[in-house]
């Protein structure tokens, strides 16, 4: 059975799928399924049938079921599952207007990694999909589906995002001081209004989101309430916008979210895509300026297939008492670092991909970790010193920019998916399903 630890994570480079949602991703094609299918709404030039929107919703549900948030009503979930799948669709109608296509070698590649992530063979690999009821064709055509759609938002997205010096000195002038390392969990809810909205429709969505705040306040569950109301990209995961740092808040609600107490929900806040509701979950942290704690880190890198059985080895031979640097310059395929005994110096966080990094935050000075995979290979790192420091200018600054380009990539993208959604024929065939007709 594949693990699952498998992430799914959409990257411009490559793409992991979490298995536990796979099964309804790619749907088996049972012997009860009946070729005739029916059309539930035709989104631009394509159809979504009743049968894709019956998977899209399983595996919302258990989405749903996992994080134990209670499932809305059939007319809500419908309507959410709905305008995904919609969204989907027009987005892949988008990326073929302007030639994205992901080529086999390309999608080999992605699929290689899913498969070699799992400590598998393509031969295992497809053993397992099909133990778990998916066909293979059907699991690389998720695949490039989702490839296509990273590649269109980069392309749409990323090159509408322009950030100047001085938006990195305000940034660095407004979070070094005061709060600095706070972090606050969020979960969010979006009545949109179209790009060209009428005084109406800007009425509507102010009144909808003013009753949703109420009825938050009047004890109904945040979470069930994005899924059953928000227009927000997160909706179908409760709104849920995960742990953020103070200079990761989305800057529409920045200001706002400072002033809140836990449990505390925010002030209706407009934004040139709708109407927001944020509530402050929980916060973390302290306020002690721009300082962080640098790693003084060594390791051993093995690039073979195998590379994790020989330092597994190795991990034995080094706790029984023979000396890593020896064994480092031995035997680690990195030049660099091997010649130093698999010394890396001192490091500040981000310095390293994300799997080393990970794993390097889990150790206890003069730990050596079990051997783990990145992009570069199989590797074991020990944990020499910590050390508490500021941060230098120059990373403040590329930090700076990295926030700024993450919150406006984000404002961004729900625009331009609004404007996409906003100028394309959308007809349904389900009573109910249409949200200008939801109550």
């Amino acid at each position: 059975m594949i693990k699952n630890q498998l992430i799914r994570a959409t990257s411009y480079a490559a793409l992991l799928f979490s298995l536990h949602t796979l099964p309804a991703l790619v749907q088996p094609v049972s012997a009860e399924t009946q070729w005739l299918d029916s059309i539930v709404a035709v989104a631009g030039q394509q159809v979504i049938t009743r049968t894709e929107l019956n998977q899209e919703r399983r595996m919302i549900e258990r989405q749903l079921r996992s994080r134990e948030t209670r499932i809305p009503p059939d007319s809500a979930l419908n309507r959410q599952v709905m305008e995904r799948l919609i969204v989907k669709k027009l987005q892949l109608q988008a990326a073929t207007r302007i030639g994205i296509r992901i080529d086999d070698e390309t999608l080999e590649r992605a699929v290689s990694k899913i498969a070699k992530d799992n400590g598998m063979g393509m031969s295992d690999f497809r053993r397992a999909l099909r133990d778990e009821g998916i066909g293979f064709s059907e699991f690389r055509n998720s695949i490039r589906d989702e490839l296509t759609i990273s590649s269109l938002r980069e392309r749409q997205v990323q090159q509408r995002v322009n950030i100047s010096e001085q938006e990195i000195d305000d940034l660095i002038e407004a979070n070094v001081g005061e709060n600095a390392n706070k972090e606050y969990s969020l979960t969010h809810i979006l009545i949109s209004i179209p790009g060209a909205a009428s005084p109406e429709q800007i009425e509507k969505a102010k009144k909808s989101i003013s009753k949703i705040r109420e009825r938050a306040q009047e004890g109904a569950d945040f979470s069930q309430l994005a899924v059953t109301h928000s227009d927000g990209q997160k909706a179908l995961e409760g709104g849920n916008l995960g742990w953020r740092k103070s200079a990761q808040l989305p800057s529409i609600f920045a200001a706002e979210v400072k002033k809140l107490e836990v449990g505390e929900i925010s002030r209706p806040i407009r934004s040139p895509s709708g109407f927001h509701l944020v509530k402050l979950n929980d916060s973390r942290g302290d306020s002690n300026g721009p300082k962080t704690t640098e790693s003084f880190a060594r390791h051993i890198l093995i690039k073979s297939d195998d590379g994790k059985k020989q330092l597994q080895k190795l991990r034995k031979k080094i706790v029984k008492g023979d000396d890593f640097a020896a064994l480092a310059k031995q035997h680690s395929d990195d030049v660099g670092s091997g010649e130093q005994g698999g010394d890396l110096g001192w490091a500040f966080p981000g310095s390293y991909v994300p799997e080393f990094e990970t794993t390097l935050e889990q150790l206890k000075i003069g730990e050596i970790s079990q051997p783990f995979r990145s992009p570069f290979g199989w590797h074991i790192v020990q944990l020499m010193d910590q050390r508490t420091s500021t941060v230098p200018e120059e990373i403040l600054r590329q930090r700076a920019k990295q926030v700024l380009s993450q919150q406006k990539q984000e404002e961004e993208l729900q625009l331009w998916l609004r404007r996409l959604r906003d100028e394309a024929f959308v007809e349904y065939r389900l009573p109910g399903m249409d949200p200008a007709e939801a109550s």
